[in-house]
């Protein structure tokens, strides 16, 4: 078993590895910029160190400081959480070299996916369904893209390779636009992810969007935990995610399921990961692989009782999977509300100090925050300061239950999305279940003419 961990985030995600340390007897470090000395787990770990000042490109992007942090406090393993280095195959090989583990896939498997081109390749090659479109980047031959668009079929949406986050992408409808969208998405690729490389897919009008959790030991054993839908987004990020996703059948699950599971023994996949589908018309279209922990994996905690962070810090340490498929079995219906520090209509972030924070309880209600009264929220990252996750028998107990637990949350000083949340608790169509990536936004922008209307 592991001794010591060094924990490279912050905020909400650190708290919830330090806890899973613990719960294994392992000591945690935790490392963090000069605004977060007070931040929840930096009180509560066994050792922490300050590695820079507020900008994250100083702190926790800063790779040497973060591998020195684990050189100083002789810790084994370190975890990225999810977001700023949890992705990057550079910071995962330099881990390596340097002697300690990282709790994660192996740099090749994080290279692998973190190409977009090359991911659906060996996607393609594992048997896993993909979205029609270009099989490799676009050159820069203006005749051969166009009738690649003209076979794949428009509208098609042109991507960077080393995109993600919903940036890099434009979608075309006619040949007359093509060229142009090429042209600024490989400029626009090159400054945001430093790689112009492009390569073109169908674009599906009407999508879900459903993912697949994994977990591989690395050692030959794999298995899938089910599905989560992940639809109500705002600018291509996630605002809402439940499980499983309304209107999968269990053979469905199954189906899916052993394909990504097929998929990781074949690239040797370690740890935990998301496979990431567009759903349309009873098909799954894969579109990337998330090599890490998510934001929305407690949902998926919740309906099979299996701790995923937990799971993680084992495989890490050299242990095979101890739980088999025909362990898991599905249980009720769980829903998980990203809660921000921003102004409910206007989306504008709203650092400060949170004068007063009251957390909701009673059956099947979990809060994943480090935010407490007094706590000063900086500027300097995203506006995410917890998650809001409920357990129902039924979809229907969920939404009620998610319904009173967003009544009963108090945030005092500073603005929260809660009442977005709150709307879209008791919105008809996400009631019914099974929208569109597009939903969201468009009853959003129903809502602004509405109100524009009636002053």
């Amino acid at each position: 078993m592991l001794d010591k961990i060094v924990i490279a985030n912050r905020g909400e995600i650190a708290l919830r590895v330090l806890r899973a340390c613990h719960t294994l007897g392992i000591k945690a470090v935790a490392v963090h910029s000069t605004v977060d000395r007070n931040l929840k787990h930096v009180g509560m770990a066994d050792e922490s160190i300050c590695i820079g000042p507020a900008p994250a490109a100083e702190s926790y992007l800063n790779i040497p400081a973060i591998i020195a942090a684990a050189e100083v406090t002789n810790a084994q393993a370190i975890h990225p959480g999810y977001g700023f280095l949890s992705e990057n195959a550079d910071f995962a090989e330099r881990v390596e070299k340097s002697g300690f583990i990282f709790i994660g896939p192996t740099t090749d498997v994080i290279r692998l996916m973190g190409d977009k081109v090359e991911a659906i390749k060996a996607m393609q090659a594992a048997g896993v369904p993909c979205v029609p479109g270009s099989g490799g980047p676009l050159r820069e031959d203006a005749a051969a893209n166009m009738r690649t668009a003209r076979e794949i079929g428009y509208p098609v949406i042109i991507k960077a390779s080393g995109g993600g986050g919903g940036r890099g992408m434009r979608v075309v409808h006619t040949h007359a636009h093509l060229q142009n969208a090429i042209t600024m998405t490989r400029s626009e690729a090159k400054a945001a992810f430093g790689n112009d490389q492009v390569y073109m897919e169908k674009f599906l009008e009407n999508p879900r969007h459903v993912e697949i959790q994994v977990l591989a030991d690395g050692q030959g054993n794999a298995i899938h935990l089910g599905e989560r839908d992940c639809s109500m987004q705002r600018r291509h990020q996630k605002v809402v995610e439940e499980a499983p996703a309304p209107g999968i059948t269990p053979a469905q699950r199954e189906a899916i399921g052993k394909i990504c599971v097929d998929a990781c023994l074949r690239i040797g996949y370690r740890g935990a990961g998301t496979f990431e589908f567009l759903y349309e018309n009873d098909r799954f279209y894969f579109i990337e692989m998330n090599t890490r922990i998510q934001v929305e994996h407690p949902v998926t905690e919740m309906i099979t009782g299996v701790d995923l962070v937990r799971e993680q810090l084992l495989i890490a340490a050299g242990e095979k999977l101890s739980i088999r498929q025909q362990d898991i079995v599905f249980t009720g219906h769980a829903i998980e509300c990203r809660v921000n520090a921003e102004d409910a209509d206007t989306f504008m972030p709203s650092p400060g100090t949170v004068k007063c924070f009251e957390a909701p309880g009673g059956p099947g209600v979990r809060v994943d925050t480090h935010v407490y009264d007094g706590y000063r929220i900086p500027p300097n990252y995203d506006s995410m300061i917890g998650k809001l996750i409920v357990h129902g028998r039924d979809r229907a107990t969920a939404i009620a239950r998610m319904r009173i637990a967003l009544a009963e949350m108090v945030v005092e000083g500073i603005k929260t999305n809660v009442p977005l949340q709150q709307r879209i608790m008791t919105d008809v169509g996400f009631q019914q279940g099974g929208q569109n990536i597009h939903y969201l936004e468009k009853r959003m922008a129903e809502q602004r003419e509405k109100t524009a209307g009636g002053h």
